[in-house]
């Protein structure tokens, strides 16, 4: 079996593939990001704080859908990018079959939070998937999470419905 691994670097994080030694890390930061999203009364990934996730977290890891984001050896944030359409995927938006990408689980260390590292990984995302041939990036998220819908607005995305 033949097999590459890319990473890049931009604004002093790489960004790559993670592989399953990184499972533990990466779900400890989900559940994380969770916790705080709980602790401003967000109710965004209640069943990821859970464990409820873990094992779909460790599959999309093995599939090579979940990236990773460190700076300076540590994993600051996360993020997997689904070229099909999850069950909830199609509960969101309907079942599709036009190419797009879904995002889900983007989250960020503590640390790294108003540091401008979203808006770096989302360009990047763009920009991937631009040199991939596709052109939809879809991803949802709670209604009363204001900032982060707002920062998904500020950053190019387009409100296109709410359920």
């Amino acid at each position: 079996m033949n097999m590459e691994y890319t990473s890049y670097r931009l604004n002093g994080y790489e960004i790559s593939l993670a592989t399953s030694k990184e499972s533990d890390q990466i779900i400890s930061l989900l559940k994380d990001a969770a916790k705080w999203l709980k602790e401003r009364q967000i109710d965004q990934w209640g069943f990821l704080a859970s464990g409820g996730e873990d094992e779909g977290i460790r599959q999309a890891i093995h599939n090579k859908e979940t990236f990773i984001v460190k700076r300076d050896g540590e994993i600051v944030a996360t993020f997997t990018l689904y070229h099909e359409q999850t069950e909830w995927d199609q509960h969101v938006w309907g079942r599709l079959n036009d190419e797009a990408v879904y995002l889900h689980r983007l989250a960020l260390s503590r640390s790294e939070i108003g540091s401008g590292l979203g808006k770096v990984v989302l360009q990047w995302m763009v920009n991937h998937l631009r040199n991939e041939g596709k052109s939809t990036l879809r991803l949802d998220c709670v209604g009363d999470n204001v900032k982060l819908n707002e920062f998904y607005l500020n950053n190019g995305f387009e409100m296109v419905g709410t359920s």
